[in-house]
């Protein structure tokens, strides 16, 4: 379908102009379904949704990638979504999640507070029982990062 990357080009560049990034974008001949999934630093509501559904939709008007009606679905990667192990200084100050290869005092898993990051090191804050425990830990030991929500 080298219409649909055109339309993806296309998406991409409004969705830069708005202030969201292009995360997926799949076409589901079975179901006949274009899902379309965006992401941004700051969080992504109901509204966000619409505004971005909107934006796409008048692309995809202009821009016909197939003869058949399809129905589009926009979604963003929600509020615990994966991020970017290079972009973690975009996340300074929110609750995540990161995975060890090389655990930290026996921890695979730390779960707390961001608060620094650099080309090297990454500090987080998090609890142990009722105590703030500061770990640094070396950017490369980390597998996975995400956001968390803090119960």
């Amino acid at each position: 379908m080298e219409e649909l990357t055109k339309v993806k080009s296309l998406i991409e560049t409004k969705l830069g102009e708005i202030g969201y990034e292009l995360y997926s974008l799949k076409y589901i001949s079975k179901t006949k379904t274009l899902e379309i999934v965006v992401d941004r630093v700051e969080p992504i509501n109901l509204d966000d949704i619409t505004t971005v559904s909107n934006e796409i939709s008048s692309i995809l008007d202009a821009h016909d990638f197939t003869d058949d009606s399809y129905t589009l679905d926009v979604s963003s990667l929600g509020v615990e979504k994966p991020i970017d192990i290079n972009k973690l200084q975009l996340y300074v100050g929110k609750y995540v999640n990161v995975h060890l290869s090389d655990p930290f005092k026996g921890l695979n898993t730390i779960e707390g507070n961001l608060t620094f990051v650099d080309d090297s090191k990454v500090t987080i804050v998090y609890k142990n029982k009722t105590r703030d425990v500061v770990c640094d830990i070396n950017k490369k030991d980390i597998d996975k990062a995400r956001l968390a929500i803090k119960f």
